[in-house]
């Protein structure tokens, strides 16, 4: 068969001309303007930030907005030539005649101005010329343009949220004004302008000074709105001859309209927009050009925008596309077979013993157990296959398992814990794997996407002999992305005139789709051609040996804790929902006695309603829909007034998020009575594991109600008792081991608490007379430190001023130079380089150290802080755990491994092994590394988790 890709719009880096390009009417070249600041100021509110955010907190919703509107017009303006204005601040000719223009505008949030940069980059990426004019508006430029463009024969659009820019329509310009965040956007030609006030567009900028206009802080006439001032403007015919005969208007508005002359003669200078700026380029010079796809994806990954339709309508507006629409498909030819019973034997037998495989699959998955429905293997030499395990002859299957188990076999897996844990419910054991491509991406840009959240191959559910693919709207998955990005090849995709209400069945009775075998088999090719693309490139940076020593092992022993799961008591867990839902009807009916009146206590516009309006109580945060009501807020009113209700609502909040991870674990409760979590480790950028479904991590810890929950976890039959092992501050050693303090190093090795002895050097006290409160503020500051907490988020989490936490923190470092040498030069040295570096390898990238606007500098700084500290930590752990499963599986014990949470390890102890499992836990973990801060290792033993706490 031959399996077609398609190539990647990079491919194509010729800038098209206006005329390949197209026109507008009769050829003509069209120009697209548009005012960057106003757009993106727009889209900053029209998309919710919480829903736009990195997971390092930079804020993308004014980049994401600004990124599909552009995309959206561009498509369907087709232009030929583009620009963007943007503002260069609020000191304009303008401000200078008068002092007043805008001066009642709030303050630009910095949430806000952070994106325009990123905006910025965004454009140049797609090689658009930015204007930005001293003394002067976006719209001057615009106008400027405009009035060049339409004198040398182009069509102009035009797109802005000011409608002074109504004054520029013409037969040749358009105004396309925003009246729907900026997803809509409305036409105004000189009919519309017109339609909608009256007016020509000439006589606009006249009705605008008549009208004023409070954005820009201009008065209007007082008694005068639109209607009068359009009547006014058609009847005198124009604005300086309103002026001239001010005297015959009638009545108090003709009155008014005298005592405010001067202010609206000073109106009608400011709304006229200048034509004449003196620019670099005229219209000529502004000819699209091909984008940099590498640098404009490289963006995207960083500011972690993956929505697959905007990068498709982005990659489509490329004016290089018309070179890829021309070029000739890019073929891989695979020599594909369609393997029936009987087959897949001799087909393995022919692979070379050294030869790398690549597996991939398509499966079912739910609640701890999965069902393969096809299997896809792909060769170096071109060779691929696909068969269904359910059609698999004895002899093949026990060839195919026996060929998975030998470990002389090289394999290439996408996201190989999934594939080993599936395989392992049809008892086929995997061993040999070389490379997981996901997770070399992972290591190779950390943080850029979340690997773990889509397997290779869509989940699938087996309905009457069928296989559905759930299509939809979906999103490319990871291997498509990765394919793209890093191949240059574009996977096929399932034939949409076979898409039947949003999904495509295929047949697996014998008769199977030929086009879904092909694209699990060219799927399979790209795995293993990513796998030669991954290898080269983790090698020149370390992290092959990461991957195959640290990360492929622990996700063999992830996949075993996955199936192994964890037992529970869900009478206990029941009782426990039961409980907290009586807590919430509770604090239901106090908060409705405190407000006086029944509400509902989800709805922050009621919430609104009932502190600020009806109680009268302390204006919060101001936010577009009013004022927030959000935890800090809550916690805030409760410390400001004596009121009742803020502190209800905190505990019924608390209440109900606690029954929500309660009920979750009861919905993930298999049919073994056990809990089978999904861990993962793809997902921070710290190298620490997670979890999900349930995640596990959402249990509170060192609270009587975390206690509660973890009571509900509980021994298996047949084991005797549970185990839990962690480290102790083993952030803080690894911060002293790092840093080579020497006094933090000796705090650590006298034996003493830590925390009381580093606040008796601090606080110059003798040990004996270090109080609870400076022992809190030493270790909320140790921690702090090894977080990359700043002076001020101390101060928050303390409740002291930020200068009193600076104060301390300096008094800290007097104590302890080694510790704030090494902050120190962690940053200048991942400034230098690009990235930290962890004990073990494990890299961090963060470009942002090197970025103009202070925040996204200041938020890199604090993660080179991080980093290397919690990712030191995180790869102990990983250590920690192989360590312990090898040697439990070396002295042939029965005791299991069950969970990793919170850098804690749970075992399920055999009857008759617990004195030697502790021994043999401590014994590992202490040795996982050598520290100049030697790990300590504390150990627990009980019935269930919380009883087994340490």
């Amino acid at each position: 068969m031959a399996a077609k890709a398609s190539k990647s719009p990079s491919d194509a880096t010729e800038p098209t001309s206006p005329e390949a390009a197209g026109g507008g009417t009769g050829g003509r070249p069209r120009l697209l303007l548009m005012d960057g600041h106003s757009m993106a100021y727009r889209a900053f509110f029209a998309l919710p930030a919480e829903n736009f955010t990195t997971s390092g907190g930079q804020p993308t919703n004014a980049v994401y907005g600004f990124a599909s509107m552009l995309a959206n017009t561009l498509r369907d303006e087709s232009p030929t030539h583009f620009a963007v204005a943007f503002d260069v601040s609020r000191k304009t000719w303008r401000s200078e005649e008068y002092a007043e223009y805008k001066a009642t505008r709030s303050k630009t949030p910095d949430e806000f101005k952070g994106q325009v940069e990123l905006i910025g980059e965004l454009l140049d990426h797609m090689r658009v010329p930015r204007f930005a004019v001293d003394g002067y508006e976006a719209d001057d430029v615009i106008a400027t343009l405009a009035v060049q463009a339409e004198a040398q024969g182009f069509e102009v659009s035009i797109v802005t949220g000011d409608r002074d820019s109504f004054q520029l329509v013409s037969d040749a310009v358009t105004v396309l004004y925003p009246t729907k965040g900026v997803s809509e956007l409305t036409r105004f030609t000189p009919e519309k302008v017109q339609e909608k006030y009256g007016l020509s567009p000439a006589q606009y900028p006249d009705f605008a000074a008549l009208r004023g206009d409070p954005s820009d802080n201009l008065p209007g006439i007082p008694g005068v709105g639109e209607k009068t001032a359009a009547k006014w403007i058609n009847q005198f015919g124009s604005f300086a001859e309103l002026v001239e005969r001010a005297d015959e208007v009638k009545g108090k508005a003709g009155q008014n309209l005298r005592e405010h002359l001067e202010a609206v003669k000073l109106n009608r200078r400011l709304t006229e927009m200048v034509r004449d700026v003196e620019l670099s380029t005229g219209p000529e010079g502004l000819v699209r050009e091909a984008y940099d796809l590498t640098a404009l994806g490289g963006l995207l990954d960083r500011l972690e925008i993956r929505n697959r339709s905007l990068r498709d309508r982005l990659w489509g507006t490329d004016p290089a596309a018309v070179v890829e629409e021309a070029a000739e498909e890019l073929e891989i030819e695979l020599d594909g077979r369609m393997l029936g019973q009987g087959e897949l034997a001799g087909w393995l037998a022919d692979i070379p013993a050294d030869v790398p495989a690549a597996v991939v699959a398509g499966y079912d998955w739910k609640l701890g157990s999965g069902d393969v429905h096809e299997v896809a293997l792909a060769l170096p030499d071109d060779r691929a296959c696909w068969f269904v395990p359910q059609e698999l002859s004895e002899d093949d299957d026990r060839a195919f398992a026996a060929w998975l188990a030998d470990a002389d076999r090289p394999k290439v897996l996408h996201m190989g814990k999934r594939v080993v844990r599936v395989f392992a419910e049809r008892g086929w054991r995997v061993e040999g794997v070389t490379m997981d491509t996901a997770v070399a991406a992972y290591l190779d840009e950390p943080g850029s996407r979340p690997f773990e959240t889509d397997p290779l191959n869509r989940h699938r559910q087996k309905r009457a002999g069928k296989v559905r693919i759930n299509k939809g709207k979906r999103q490319l998955t990871e291997l498509e992305v990765l394919v793209e990005d890093k191949l240059g090849r574009t996977l096929p995709r399932v034939d949409p005139d076979k898409a039947e209400a949003g999904q495509q069945a295929f047949d697996f009775d014998g008769t199977a789709d030929r086009e879904a075998a092909e694209k699990l088999m060219i799927e399979a090719r790209a795995v293993l051609d990513l796998g030669v693309f991954y290898e080269r490139k983790l090698a020149g940076t370390g992290a092959l040996e990461l991957m195959r020593d640290l990360e492929l092992p622990v996700g063999d022993l992830l996949v075993a804790m996955e199936r192994e799961g964890i037992a529970v008591d869900r009478a206990r867990l029941e009782r426990l929902s039961e409980e907290y839902l009586g807590e919430i009807e509770q604090a239901v009916a106090e908060a409705h006695r405190a407000a006086g009146r029944e509400f509902n206590l989800s709805s922050p516009k009621q919430l609104q309603e009932i502190l600020f309006e009806e109680l009268g109580l302390p204006k919060t945060k101001k936010i577009k829909t009013g004022y927030t009501t959000d935890a800090d807020a809550l916690a805030w009113l409760a410390a400001q007034t004596e009121n009742e209700l803020p502190v209800v609502l905190l505990r019924h909040r608390d209440r109900a998020k606690l029954k929500t991870t309660v009920d979750g674990l009861i919905n993930n409760l298999a049919a073994d009575g056990r809990i089978h979590t999904t861990f993962n480790q793809m997902v921070a950028a710290t190298g620490r594991l997670s979890s999900t479904d349930p995640n596990l991590q959402n249990i509170p810890v060192r609270t009587g109600d975390g206690s509660r929950i973890r009571r509900c976890f509980v021994v298996g039959e047949g084991f005797e008792s549970l185990m839990t092992a962690d480290y102790s501050q083993i952030e803080l050693r690894v911060m002293a081991h790092l840093s080579e303090d020497e006094g933090l190093i000796e705090a650590f090795t006298s034996g003493e608490d830590l925390h009381t002895t580093v606040a008796s050097q601090v606080f110059g006290v003798a040990k004996t007379e270090v109080d609870p409160e400076m022992r809190r503020k030493i270790k909320a500051m140790s921690y702090g430190l090894a977080y990359g907490l700043s002076a001020f988020g101390l101060s928050q989490q303390l409740g002291i001023s930020p200068g009193e936490a600076g104060g301390l923190m300096d008094t800290y470092f007097e104590r302890f130079g080694g510790v704030r040498d090494y902050l120190r030069r962690v940053v200048e040295e991942a400034r230098a380089t690009g990235y930290t570096e962890t004990m073990l390898g494990r890299r961090r990238y963060l470009p942002d150290l090197n970025s103009d606007n202070r925040q996204r500098r200041e938020m890199a700084e604090r993660m080179a802080l991080n980093a290397p500290i919690q990712g030191t930590a995180a790869d102990i752990v990983k250590v920690a755990m192989l360590r312990v499963a090898e040697a439990l599986e070396k002295e042939k014990l029965a005791t299991r491994m069950l969970l990793q949470v919170h850098d804690e390890i749970v075992l399920e102890v055999a009857p008759g092994e617990r004195e030697k499992v502790e021994e043999l836990v401590r014994r590992e973990m202490a040795g996982a590394v050598s520290l100049r801060a030697p790990l300590d290792v504390s150990v627990g033993v009980g019935g269930d988790w919380e009883s087994a706490a340490h």
